[in-house]
């Protein structure tokens, strides 16, 4: 146990104590006032704490601008540092009699060491270790800290960075009937939630309104149950009426239950059954004086034609509540509100997001209770969550935009600070259940010969469409103001078709896995995220009914996108115009007219103003789809919630034929007048308006004759394949299917029974629970609320294996459907098979949820690699790195940067980068120059952009391209390490066997805003290098596999070679191939670890007497100098950025900021900067003394100057002290 001391003193003592163990000599060292740069203000001359502090911010200052002026020259640098001066070549504009003089501290100056010349040709990121992350277990089993209760029934974690801080004391005393904790109604971590969402409601922000909560457990935790003692707790004292908004309107089923498990005998209200234009408390709507008001998010912008001012669902809560309202409004499943703060410039806020916001402003005395699993895959996906503190009046960040700008800039760090501070101020807990026994992967489906030529013909349509859309489009619109819309519909066709064709080659694969899972006893549950009805409709419609086979939805796909948008110059007919401004179908009905699309589906229940709404009907519209899915074109509605449609009578369960039923027309709606067309363009010639008719004709014709080897609907294709409807569990958005009959041939049938349509999914949910159905394929419509797990209480048991066929477009919709097997009371834990197939292109749908994914877990976790545990992270390359290395390469492919990398071996021809460049031009990225140069279109180096038209590439050329581009990004991601830019997330300290010593904390106390604040900063000392007699000692303990041993480089790197110790993982010491640990002298254990041949390939196995010599010279040097300086005799790093280099240091010092960090952000942002040392990097730390502590890690050089603005700021200091001063080995 290290011996510690604790001292008290006020700011300027703990200062004076601090500066003077540094060796600097206030009496000698101080600095004329008149010299000295004053950033701070006035500053009293006799002041020596400001003296001293000005003297060492002015010569740091100094030394870092000329370093920085010089960097260009420094960069080139062979020649060994120096004493005190650095002699660099003197630029042109510089007098040769003017020597550049350069203040350097003298830890800047260790020892010398022997000089070995460096080959110009040796790259710094060879001879740089790779210090990767050191991976601790990213979970902690979680027990509620202060707050006692029964055990929850499962197994339940959180973040280890979320568990290093705890909540705040309980201060709150409940109300709730002793039984529903003693009996174990509510768990013990679900009453915590309870508490302190309860206490943090009897707090006010500084802006009046009062505090919120949010709960961010993970699917299947219990949420629901906690939202009902939340209710149940303030209904006992007296606030008789809450809100609760959810997602559907099936779950209201679930939240009384919820209710009724927790004894509260609490009505609750279904929205949707009030009539508009009325008080919900009035006569007409049965006089609803309390309970609970359950609505959806669809309701809440639902409105209708009444005049009055309860015609709106918004004014109708509003009223019910009350202006004065302090009762609970819960918003479940918050993320349907995220879209308040649009993506970008084109793009307006949601109308979910808007509504949400003005519920809010409207009754500021409400008790807000945000539930989501995924409350953020982005900050700026929080900005409807205005009650939790984080910014505004009194808030660390007075604006919205300052808080996204700042967290945002910080990267993964700030984040999570973001995350960690709300749990410290008692405003928000995460739990999940824990993912023992869960199992994942992703299997890459190999490509069927042909397929791959079915796809690359697809690829030339696609190629000759574009040229013909835009010839067309220049003879029959010259003046171009049509181009954007029609190219739109082109490319959210072209990556809707190929995204079809991606999941069709994965079907047959899919297939087989769940045939086997359910010989081997398991059961199914296969992920969509879209049933392509809408494609279907569109091709019966065509072929009068009459089919003999499935359809394709990819065929469907290109006859619509050339049907209704290829340039022809004709008017619009019957509303076609009106289709693209999104009015087509009101104005058919106010004609008399039914839309095509209803002519096809049963009739809709159409509501007069004075009806009550189902969930929308014709009020509410989609346009405030929460994520927009560029699968998904305005028309398709093919995946919208079927409980956020309108209710249809349903039809008679027997088969129908596929020729689809005459349907009575709608009753008409009175809508107003249409707007007026656009003025007309000039009359098309007969000529040209003859050849685009021909160019549409031939186009279809090719369409045609290629739709007989396009695949069918996955959807059908899968239920068919797997057994037909009676077999297989369906729980999709879509009305009717297309099924096989026993005469071979395909009809459609409608999937509700008289009747049943409301709560259909959920009898096939039952069907499935009970056993009867051993396949359920889900899509988004029954991805939140539906609980699939292997119950304890359900008959069917049998592990769930979880096939996603269809990557979600966003993370939170991913977690949301892993989360439908994964939850409480399960008797076995899912297994996850992620899909993907063996294209290029798709790597973009799982790159995009790889990065929802690593940011959702550090907004809702606290820790990014809280989601990466799925394995998803490797296929993530939307980020700021990948965005470089797309802009390098690009620019590689046309010649303006030479190739930062080779060219892929797998490429079969020289041609590459002319292949590829021509490529790019058909896919929109790039266009060709009269003078055959190349330029770049608009957002050539956007990641998505690139990846979705990657998808209509030659699947040869694609996979090369795809192959370029990882190249490249592992290139930068190397230069990013070796220039200290790389976002690390997390560090940890302590997880690698390294030893971890505290050295001293100090400990802050701050006013702000009227509360007091502590923030503390944290010095430890890392010891984690091996000797050679440790390193026998733990080759003699491995288990005496083959290839352990000591290891030495091939490559010698400046006259010196790294020698490495490996020994295989226990139980892969009969493996050809085995995966081994691998030791360092300097370091230790790598937290990363390598297969054998990896090893091989770049080392060659020594003797233990011949790798000793190398091991203790390697040992020894670590104890004073980086890796730079050992091989090179100088390091680059430290003369450009003026910082020591503790690059390959056996011992390194961490100097990191815990507690209320956000308070004193403003400080921590301007002792951050720009520039390389900008980002936020945690370190998580476990101590030899047990303690654990994470904070925000600052660099040495900037510790004096924050803590002189903590010592000023604070109204109590604290120092403690375990084995030496903070600040004695800083030497500055």
């Amino acid at each position: 146990m290290q011996n510690s001391r604790t001292e008290s003193s006020n700011g300027r003592d703990l200062l004076l104590a601090a500066l003077s163990t540094t060796g600097i000599n206030l009496a000698e060292k101080r600095a004329p006032a008149s010299k000295v740069a004053n950033a701070q203000g006035p500053e009293d001359d006799d002041d020596p704490f400001s003296a001293a502090l000005k003297e060492l911010d002015d010569t740091n200052l100094k030394a870092e601008q000329e370093i920085k002026q010089k960097k260009a020259i420094v960069s080139v640098l062979s020649a060994p540092i120096a004493p005190i001066r650095a002699h660099v070549p003197i630029p042109l504009n510089i007098r040769a009699s003017a020597p550049l003089q350069v203040a350097i501290p003298r830890w800047l100056n260790p020892e010398p060491v022997p000089t070995v010349p460096m080959p110009r040709d040796v790259d710094e990121v060879a001879v740089a270790e790779d210090e990767e992350l050191g991976y601790a277990d990213t979970y902690a089993d979680y027990t509620p800290a202060k707050v006692r209760g029964l055990r929850h029934p499962d197994s339940v974690v959180e973040t280890s960075s979320l568990s290093s801080v705890e909540p705040p004391d309980v201060s709150y005393h409940l109300v709730l009937p002793v039984e529903v904790v003693s009996e174990g109604r509510l768990s013990a971590l679900q009453t915590e939630a309870v508490i302190y969402a309860c206490q943090k409601h009897e707090q006010r922000l500084p802006s009046g309104e009062r505090a919120g909560f949010l709960v961010g457990d993970g699917a299947g935790v219990g949420k629901g149950r906690t939202i009902a003692g939340i209710i149940f707790e303030n209904y006992l004292r007296g606030r008789k009426r809450s809100l609760w908004l959810s997602v559907s309107n099936d779950l209201r089923f679930d939240s009384q239950r919820d209710l009724r498990d927790i004894g509260a005998k609490i009505e609750v209200h279904a929205l949707n059954k009030f009539k508009y234009g009325s008080k919900l408390s009035s006569r007409v709507n049965g006089s609803v004086k309390k309970g609970v008001l359950f609505a959806t998010y669809a309701s809440l912008i639902g409105e209708s034609n009444s005049s009055s001012k309860y015609g709106t669902r918004l004014n109708q809560i509003v009223q019910w509540l009350g202006r004065d309202f302090d009762g609970v409004i819960v918003l479940d499943e918050c993320h349907r509100a995220k879209n308040l703060l649009p993506g970008g410039p084109a793009q307006k806020p949601s109308k979910t997001g808007e509504a949400v916001k003005r519920l809010q402003e409207k009754i500021p005395n409400a008790r807000l209770v945000y539930a989501s699993a995924t409350g953020a895959s982005e900050p700026r996906h929080m900005a409807y969550m205005q009650r939790l503190g984080l910014w505004g009046k009194g808030a660390p960040f007075p604006t919205l935009e300052e808080f996204l700008g700042a967290v945002q800039q910080r990267g993964v760090g700030g984040m999570e600070i973001v995350a960690m501070d709300m749990k410290r101020r008692g405003v928000y807990l995460a739990r999940q259940l824990s993912f023992n026994g869960v199992t994942f992967r992703v299997e890459e489906v190999p490509l069927a010969r042909d397929f791959v030529q079915l796809y690359d013909d697809t690829v030339q349509l696609w190629v000759d469409l574009r040229d013909r859309f835009s010839s067309a489009s220049e003879l029959v619109d010259p003046e171009g103001r049509q181009r954007k819309t029609m190219w739109g519909q082109f490319w959210s066709a072209h990556q809707r078709f190929f995204k079809y064709l991606c999941i069709s080659a994965k079907v047959p694969h899919a297939v087989r896995l769940a045939k086997d899972a359910v010989k081997a006893g398991k059961c199914v549950v296969i992920g969509l995220q879209s049933t392509g009805e809408a494609r279907t409709l569109d091709q019966m419609e065509e072929q009068g009914g009459e089919l003999n086979e499935f359809v394709s939805t990819a065929k469907g796909v290109l006859q619509t996108l050339i049907e209704k948008h290829f340039p022809t110059g004709d008017p619009p007919r019957d509303g076609s115009l009106l289709d693209l401004l999104g009015i087509g179908d009101e104005w058919r009905r106010e004609l008399g007219r039914t839309p095509p699309r209803e002519q096809a589906a049963q009739p809709a229940l159409v509501s007069s103003s004075s009806s009550s709404d189902e969930e929308d009907g014709q009020q509410t519209t989609h346009d405030d789809d929460d994520d927009f899915n560029p699968f998904r074109m305005d028309d398709d509605d093919d995946e919208t919630d079927p409980w956020l449609r309108g209710k249809r009578p349903a039809a008679s369960p027997s088969s129908r034929p596929a020729k689809k039923p005459a349907m009575p027309a709608a009753p008409p709606v009175p809508m107003p007048p249409p707007p007026p067309p656009p003025p007309p363009s000039a009359p098309v010639s007969a000529e040209s308006s003859a050849q685009v008719r021909q160019w549409k004709h031939e186009l279809l014709q090719r369409v045609d004759a290629l739709g007989k080897r396009l695949p069918a609907n996955a959807l059908d294709e899968l239920i068919d394949a797997l057994g037909g409807p009676t077999r297989v569990a369906e729980m999709t958005g879509r009305k009717g299917r297309l099924v096989s009959t026993p005469e071979g041939t395909v009809q459609y049938e409608y999937r509700a029974r008289e009747g049943a349509a409301d709560s259909l999914n959920v009898q096939e949910k039952e069907r499935f629970m009970k056993g009867d159905k051993l396949v359920a394929i889900i899509s988004e419509a029954a991805s939140s609320g539906i609980s699939l797990q292997a119950d304890r209480r359900a008959l069917n048991q049998r592990r769930r294996v979880h096939l996603t066929l269809e990557l979600p477009w966003a993370a939170d919709r991913a977690i949301q459907q892993f989360g439908r097997t994964h939850r409480s009371n399960q008797v076995s834990s899912p297994e996850y098979v992620l899909l993907i197939s063996k294209l290029a292109g798709e790597h973009r749908f799982a790159a995009t949820v790889a990065k929802r994914l690593e940011s959702l877990g550090a907004l809702t976790h606290g820790d990014r690699r809280a989601t990466e545990s799925r394995d998803l992270s490797r296929f993530n390359i939307d980020t700021k790195y990948g965005r470089e290395a797309l802009d390098e390469c690009m620019k590689a492919l046309i010649e303006m940067l030479p190739p930062p990398v080779p060219i892929p071996s797998s490429y079969p021809s020289d041609r590459f980068f002319s292949d590829a460049r021509r490529a790019l031009c058909n896919v929109g990225l790039l266009s060709a120059t009269p003078h055959g140069a190349f330029a770049f279109e608009k957002d050539f180096n956007n990641v998505p952009k690139f990846l979705n038209r990657l998808l209509g590439v030659h699947v040869t050329l694609q996979n090369a391209l795809f192959q370029f581009l990882l190249d490249v990004l592992e290139s930068t991601i190397q230069r990013a390490k070796q220039d200290g830019r790389f976002d690390l997330g997390i560090l940890d300290l302590g997880a690698n066997g390294e030893r971890v010593d505290r050295v001293a904390t100090y400990r802050f106390v701050l006013e702000r805003h009227g509360c007091q604040a502590q923030v503390e900063l944290h010095h430890v000392r890392c010891e984690r290098g091996i000797s050679f007699a440790n390193a026998c000692d733990v080759l003699q303990q491995g288990g005496g596999a083959r290839g352990d041993g000591f290891y030495i480089a091939e490559k010698e790197r400046g006259g010196r070679r790294l020698v490495v110790l490996v020994v295989a993982l226990s139980g892969q010491k009969h493996s050809v191939n085995p995966l081994c640990c691998v030791y360092k002298p300097a370091t230790g254990l790598q937290p990363r670890r390598e297969h054998l041949t990896d090893i091989k390939g770049r080392f060659r196995r020594v003797e233990l007497e011949d790798g000793r010599p190398h091991w203790e010279t390697q040992w020894e040097a670590a104890a004073s100098h980086c890796m730079h300086r050992w091989f090179t005799g100088h390091c680059k790093r430290q003369m450009v950025s003026g910082e020591r280099c503790e690059l390959g240091l056996r011992t390194r010092s961490f100097y990191f900021l815990s507690g209320a960090v956000l308070s004193v952000w403003a400080d921590v942002e301007r002792l951050l900067g720009d520039g390389p040392s900008a980002r936020m990097q945690l370190v998580r730390v476990k101590a030899a003394d047990g303690t654990k502590l994470v904070g925000c890690n600052l660099a040495p050089r900037r510790i004096p100057i924050l803590l002189q603005r903590l010592s000023e700021a604070a109204v109590r200091t604290q120092t403690e002290k375990f084995d030496e001063d903070p600040l004695a080995k800083l030497g500055l």
